[in-house]
């Protein structure tokens, strides 16, 4: 079935292949409106049309902002960032990967929870030109993802999401695979190593672990070089 919701949408779900969606949630029209002006235009058609639900087989999802707002802030607690934006998160990877919208800064902060890695982005000079300008970010977001993306591999670089379906089963709403012992403590890459585990629970867990390392954020240092 074809979603021709936007064209980078489109050639997300069909092109892609992270069609066909998942578990579909319908998200009530309140909860949309909370939003309207915090994230997207874009994104909460997505949820109107689509709800809240997974891709690539579950690969990826589309979820509740709400239900990780506290994932979110132990994540940003005592860095730079907890300050810098109001995020919301609004999909995360099959491993852990977290992405969230920063209302300033627009699709801007990537987590990699596994490494404990922080990937912050500058967007506000397009955020800040209007709601067109944020729907445009937000497809271009999906337009640029592949499933390379959100997959993890192994460390023999070889791709563990299809082989984690096959053995663990396929994710439920609110389900990730997480490794045990976890990866930032020095624990294999492995696929044995995998545990289909609940993803808030796990999430919270990973953010304490270790103080997660925040990567430089190369547009924004090639700036204030005078490169851009």
């Amino acid at each position: 079935m074809s979603y021709m919701l936007d064209e980078d949408f489109d050639y997300f779900y069909n092109s892609k292949g992270f069609g066909p969606q998942i578990n579909s949630q319908p998200v009530p029209a309140s909860v949309v409106e909370s939003y309207r002006g915090k994230l997207p235009d874009a994104l909460l058609t997505y949820w109107q049309e689509l709800g809240w639900g997974g891709y690539g087989n579950g690969l990826l999802w589309l979820v509740d902002p709400r239900e990780y707002s506290d994932v979110l802030n132990a994540w940003l607690h005592g860095t730079d960032l907890y300050s810098k934006d109001r995020y919301h998160l609004f999909a995360y990877g099959a491993f852990g990967d977290l992405y969230a919208w920063g209302e300033r800064t627009g699709p801007s902060l990537h987590i990699n929870s596994p490494w404990s890695m922080m990937f912050p982005t500058d967007n506000s000079e397009k955020v800040a030109l209007g709601r067109a300008r944020q729907d445009s970010l937000l497809w271009n977001w999906f337009g640029a993802s592949s499933k390379k993306k959100f997959d993890e591999e192994d460390e023999d670089d070889q791709p563990l999401f299809d082989r984690a379906v096959k053995l663990l089963g396929r994710l439920e709403p609110g389900e990730m695979y997480g490794f045990v012992p976890a990866l930032a403590l020095g624990a294999p890459c492995r696929l044995n190593r995998l545990q289909k585990v609940k993803a808030v629970e796990h999430l919270m867990f990973l953010a304490q672990v270790q103080p997660p390392r925040v990567m430089l954020n190369i547009v924004q240092e090639a700036k204030k070089q005078g490169l851009m």
